[in-house]
């Protein structure tokens, strides 16, 4: 009778100690759409840019002209922890804006996307 007890017990703890995690995290400004879309080619001036972005993430000169990089990357983690087993499934995309001006610092390129918007969460880590 012990024995069936302690049984049920173990089975029923195996049960309870099982679950689910979920995490999220960003990293970076979000780039809004409307401060994109005031940003005109031959137009804004590098000081503009800067009032409405803010400093750059990353820097890259590029053939005597400046390349303003903004980005912000969204990660979504949903886990089932078994007691045996652990599934795990990280998802990262990130919003990307790169601003190109020209040896005047005038706004020559503007070269945004946004894919953040879609990510969810997924657990079945084996393909889609």
């Amino acid at each position: 009778m012990k024995s069936v007890r302690s049984i049920y017990t173990l089975l029923i703890l195996t049960i309870l100690i099982q679950g689910c995690a979920f995490s999220r995290g960003t990293l970076g400004d979000e780039i809004k759409t409307d401060t994109v879309a005031a940003l005109q080619k031959g137009i804004t001036t590098k000081d503009e840019v800067l009032r409405l972005l803010g400093a750059p993430d990353r820097l890259l000169p590029l053939n005597g002209r400046d390349v303003f990089q903004y980005y912000r990357y969204d990660a979504k983690a949903g886990s089932l922890l078994l007691i045996i087993l652990n599934f795990s499934r990280l998802s990262i995309k990130s919003d990307d804006l790169f601003v190109i001006l020209n040896r005047d610092g005038i706004v020559e390129d503007v070269i945004a996307s946004k894919r953040t918007e879609a990510l969810a969460f997924r657990f079945w880590p084996f393909g889609e």
